[in-house]
């Protein structure tokens, strides 16, 4: 009989597909298990297995698989039903979830080499100069890889040479996988056994006597040897006993010391230094962690709102522990790496060597191990901490979810698919996991605090900060003002100088928070208006100072400073707008003899690059920390004393219907770094507008009050969360046809569908990479189906591929767009 399997792929097609099997592998291979099949005319991808039967495939022959490459599973069932949930619920393939959760170095995919076919009529006066080249390159080197045929040859597309030798039979193709995760192997020494016993040691040492130093090492190795090991690291052996690799070397050769190579993780946390139990709760979190309980008692989870550095960590650290007693694991999530670092350093006090990180700035090689350690409940990884690719990891007994300033919008991600919100993805984690699930925040957003108040979520809150500190005292500088009467020093009004300056002299520390990196958003020329675009995109390039460079934030194209303006040639440039590099340079200018750092996307590029900028504030080596969102979620700084928020219409007047929703919680968590211990903070907002209902809103704390309101004026808008929103984005080059597709798109979702359809419409930026954009946006009332909504979209689609002429064209599904 023969067998049969499914496997999902990690390309974005809908459907399975199977292949053949013989009874040995049918015998071998269990349901997550990856296996390397081929695809195409000569691919090789890895999949996941499914399900083993006997029907054979009605629309093609099934091809045999290329090899088992795990014994063991390494995706767990509830794991697979989640993905499948994310899949189905965000309308995007399971292979495009995949893709996304495994970490790469599971999903080898074969590299094509080519190698010399060894005839010899192959008649060299046929062959072109890059042929020609290629075949002596190939005399020398058994095979070359593509990227170094590119290199030989010069060109980026060397396909068309290729297939013009293999033509010629000159040169065969083959297909080779290579493993990508590479264990980390630590070398340790320990004491030949014949030498255990006091006669045999007492033997050999006299035999050393003329070998003064191979003495020396075996009387340290006894020194330095743990209690409860007989291996020692050889490294750390060199280190604490200051005797030479050469001697060690000698006295393995002579079979004294034994080398052994032992596989560890590159990443090791020490072990807990400080008790759960000496954490002492105020009656606010108590009163929080009964009424958290309460809710995962009745199956609910719940909202913990709480005020900045009202503890909410040490509600969270105290929960872990319990679910940790329980033997489960804890998977805690936050909206941006830059909050990791300073909350490693927190649970590993703690919980030690418990915590594992898992995150897109750590390597692959650490990712696979940390996906290995959860897999099979190590030790070493009872917490997870990390960004939302984490809710991805293999959890077999996962007991409490924590989703840490739930309200971000970084939690939700954009490209590539699976678009998913990893919030709302955690919550039905939680539910497959049966386990609890917990939401965090100081402002949290209007679609869970709607849920709070139907009933839906449980809710716990904390009004007051720890210790009873006070809130910061919020002031609001009109700059309309100051600019008109000239008191404006740069970007600086005369009042936060004023601010600024009383902290540096108290030796206090200031963030100032603007949200826009680079130096300045546009190079306009005075005299024609004209700005430098970015040939690819339909944005003005940005302005780099410290680079001297112009740089698209959409596609990456960047060009150096022109001098002159490249439409009339005058050199009237001048620059419109600020980031943060023009900030920092100002206050250089402005307090030279103070420190200023810089936190935003352009310093914080290395991997511990986040926590080099923020142990150095930490440890006052920078009074003043320029930056932007980065330095408003959730970092605990105790010096400092002054935030400044340089222009607050940038957020308010931003093209959302969630922009007023934003700045409020920009603002509020911004001004909560300020004043975290006993004395009070201040924060100073400058604005255009102070009269701005937001801004007095912030200013009094009044998180009940912007709800309200927003949530007013979504329902007369029909926006989240009374309506769910689809966003469909049609891509192409081809600017008339992506008019008309999209056109034809829209006019058949108005005849299918019974909920409100707008646009088609252009979007702010319109074109990115020269590709052209085009929005459809539909509003799904609560008493429609929306996955009847979704499947009528799915009926479209198919009857739009349909139409050869609009192929070409990408269709991009946001589902509960934000």
């Amino acid at each position: 009989m023969d067998f049969f399997l499914d496997v999902v792929l990690p390309i974005p097609l809908q459907r399975f597909f199977t292949y053949r099997l013989n009874a040995e592998q049918a015998s071998l291979i269990k349901k997550g298990v990856r296996v390397a099949v081929p695809f195409g005319k000569s691919k090789i991808y890895t999949a996941i297995a499914l399900d083993i039967h006997h029907n054979a495939p009605i629309a093609y022959d099934a091809k045999e698989i290329h090899q088992v490459l795990d014994s063991e599973p390494i995706i767990t069932g509830t794991q697979l039903k989640h993905w499948q949930w994310i899949a189905e619920y965000y309308m995007c393939t399971l292979g495009e979830v995949l893709r996304g959760a495994l970490p790469s170095a599971f999903l080898l995919e074969s590299e094509t080499l080519v190698q010399s076919s060894k005839m010899e009529n192959v008649d060299e006066a046929e062959l072109t100069d890059n042929e020609f080249l290629i075949l002596e390159a190939l005399k020398h080197q058994s095979s070359l890889k593509i990227d170094e045929i590119s290199k030989i040859v010069d060109r980026k597309n060397v396909l068309p040479i290729v297939n013009q030798l293999v033509k010629k039979e000159a040169i065969i193709l083959h297909e080779s996988l290579n493993e990508l995760y590479r264990p980390k192997l630590e070398k340790y020494i320990r004491l030949n056994t014949l030498y255990e016993s006091e006669n045999n040691l007492e033997n050999l040492l006299k035999t050393l006597t003329r070998a003064q130093k191979q003495s020396q090492a075996i009387l340290a190795f006894f020194q330095l040897k743990p209690k409860n090991s007989a291996l020692i690291k050889v490294n750390e052996f060199v280190k604490s006993s200051g005797i030479s690799k050469a001697v060690i070397k000698a006295l393995i050769d002579k079979g004294i010391f034994e080398a052994v190579k032992v596989r560890t993780d590159r990443i090791q946390f020490e072990e807990n230094s400080k008790e759960v139990n000496q954490i002492q709760l105020n009656e606010l979190q108590t009163k929080a962690i009964v009424n958290i309980k309460s809710s995962f008692n009745s199956n609910k989870v719940c909202l913990l709102h709480g005020v900045t550095s009202s503890g909410k960590t040490e509600v969270y650290i105290k929960l872990i522990d319990e679910v940790l007693r329980a033997g489960k694991q804890v998977l805690y999530l936050l909206p941006e790496i830059a909050l990791t670092s300073q909350l490693i350093n927190r649970l590993r006090a703690y919980f030690g060597n418990k915590v594992a990180v898992y995150h897109s700035k750590y390597s692959v090689n650490e990712r696979v191990e940390v996906w290995n350690n959860v897999l099979h409940n190590t030790k070493k990884a009872q917490i997870v901490i990390g960004a939302r690719s984490a809710l991805f990891l293999p959890f077999g007994h996962l007991g409490l979810v924590v989703v840490d300033e739930e309200h971000e919008s970084s939690f939700k991600q954009f490209d590539p698919a699976p678009r998913y919100h990893a919030r709302d993805a955690a919550i039905v984690l939680a539910s497959l996991q049966e386990s609890n699930c917990l939401l965090g925040s100081a402002t949290p957003s209007i679609e869970t605090y709607f849920n709070v108040k139907s009933k839906k979520y449980g809710f716990a809150q904390m009004s007051r900060r720890f210790g009873d500190v006070l809130m910061p005292e919020i002031e609001l500088v009109d700059i309309k003002e100051a600019t008109r009467k000239k008191r404006m020093k740069g970007h600086f009004s005369e009042r936060l100088l004023e601010e600024i300056s009383t902290c540096l002299e108290e030796k206090e520390q200031i963030i100032l928070f603007q949200n826009r990196r680079g130096f300045a958003p546009i190079v306009e020329c005075t005299t024609c208006g004209n700005a430098t675009q970015c040939p690819n995109c339909d944005v003005s390039l940005t302005y780099h100072q410290h680079r001297n460079q112009l740089r698209c934030h959409y596609c990456g194209y960047h060009m150096s400073l022109v001098q002159s303006c490249q439409a009339c040639g005058n050199n009237t440039l001048d620059t419109k707008g600020f980031g943060t590099e023009q900030i920092q340079e100002e206050l250089l200018k402005l307090f030279p003899n103070h420190r200023i750092g810089r936190m935003d996307l352009d310093t914080t590029r290395g991997k511990y690059a986040y926590e080099k900028i923020i142990n150095a504030f930490e440890n006052h080596e920078f009074d003043i920390l320029v930056g932007t969102q980065m330095v408003t979620k959730g970092l605990d700084f105790r010096n400092v004393a002054l935030v400044g928020i340089m222009n607050a219409d940038n957020l308010l007047n931003f093209p959302d219907y969630r922009a007023h929703e934003r700045s409020f919680q920009l603002m509020t968590q911004v001004a909560g770094r300020a004043g975290r211990t006993e004395k009070r903070g201040r924060v100073l907002i400058q604005t255009y507008n102070p009269y701005h209902q937001i801004l007095h809103q912030v200013s009094n704390y009044d998180f009940d009050k912007m709800f309200t309101e927003q949530l007013y004026e979504r329902e007369q808008f029909k926006y989240p969360p009374h309506v769910r929103i689809i966003r469909i984005t049609l891509k192409d080059k081809d600017y008339n046809k992506l008019n008309e597709a999209s056109d034809w798109f829209a006019s058949s979702l108005r005849n299918v569908l019974k909920t409100q359809v707008l646009g088609p419409e252009y979007p702010a930026v319109a074109r990115i990479r020269n590709q052209y954009l085009k929005n459809i946006l539909i509003k799904i009332s609560s008493n429609s189906s929306v996955l009847q909504t979704k499947n009528s979209i799915k009926r479209i689609e198919k009857s739009f591929n349909a139409i050869s002429y609009y192929r070409s064209i990408r269709l991009i599904y946001n589902v509960d767009h934000i």
